[in-house]
């Protein structure tokens, strides 16, 4: 994309993924429960192995039909992020960049935030009581920085920037399988999708990392 603007003023940021690239080694998901000191089982960027298709017998050939790819998944930073909307305290809150965080003034820790993001972002923190989430690394990027997760990814399968700027250079993709509808919340992301990927509403394949996740 080129130099990054980290203060375009009226910009509303957002990720951008490369399937085609991404080798699940979780460079990314390491990097951000390191810079964040994330306790055990907080994650705020999950990488997402799906898996699926059949081998076909013709004759005494056997033709292969499966597939596998990864997608790293943090908080979207919607347009419409549902955890504003169901959270009693307002706690769940949105800067003038578009990126939601917590304020943890606010946060009870009820967990309403979590159990309706479709992308699983909101996490719960047992340690503070409160809920916690990818902020975009807003400390990094106020100082000129790249976000820890896309700073770490050594294939580059991972950008950021103004979603338009995204989506101008990458196209608009957001519904690939096992991610859920985007119509739901009109999440900041922006996918080039694997050769293999599957729609949202179409997927054949399963999540063979549940554990990790």
């Amino acid at each position: 994309m080129g130099e990054k603007n980290y203060t375009a003023k009226g910009a509303k940021y957002g990720f951008f993924f490369d399937q085609t690239l991404c080798t699940g080694c979780k460079a990314c998901q390491i990097a951000c429960i390191d810079k964040h000191d994330l306790p055990t089982g907080v994650r705020w960027r999950r990488v997402v192995e799906y898996s699926g298709g059949t081998w076909q017998i013709s004759g005494d050939t056997f033709n292969p039909s499966v597939f596998t790819y990864y997608t790293s998944v943090s908080c979207n930073h919607c347009e419409d992020p549902i955890c504003m909307k169901v959270c009693p305290t307002t706690a769940m809150s949105r800067r003038d960049d578009g990126t939601v965080y917590v304020d943890q003034d606010k946060c009870v820790g009820c967990r309403y935030c979590e159990w309706a993001c479709p992308y699983s972002a909101p996490q719960y923190r047992k340690d503070t009581g409160r809920m916690s989430k990818c902020d975009l690394c807003y400390d990094y990027r106020s100082k000129g920085k790249e976000p820890a997760c896309v700073a770490a990814c050594p294939s580059r399968a991972l950008d950021w920037g103004p979603i338009d700027e995204l989506r101008s250079t990458y196209g608009n993709e957001d519904a690939i399988a096992p991610l859920p509808d985007p119509s739901v919340t009109k999440p900041h992301l922006v996918i080039t999708a694997h050769r293999d990927a599957q729609r949202w509403d179409e997927g054949t394949g399963e999540i063979a990392n549940t554990k990790e996740i």
